[in-house]
């Protein structure tokens, strides 16, 4: 059972290579992007939204960590 778990992790995570890759070969348009006055230079269009995945990838297992921390925090402090 653990191999089948493996492998399907190892399809899944492929899956998600494979489709970044067909996103940023399809997306080749230079775009130039301004946020709050800070102008990036022209870039394709994928690099801006596969940062903005990896910004996500990380807040997010980011605030769930902290999430666990905090009921554990709760947990300790409760009166008996």
């Amino acid at each position: 059972m653990r191999n089948f778990k493996r492998v399907i992790f190892a399809l899944v995570a492929l899956l998600v290579v494979l489709a970044t890759v067909v996103f940023v070969l399809e997306n080749q348009q230079p775009v130039a992007l301004v946020f709050l006055g800070w102008s990036a230079p022209q870039l394709s269009i994928a690099v801006p939204v596969i940062i903005a995945l990896l910004i996500g990838m990380l807040i997010g297992p980011a605030l769930s960590w902290l999430m666990v921390l905090r009921r554990k925090g709760r947990r300790q402090n409760r009166p008996v």
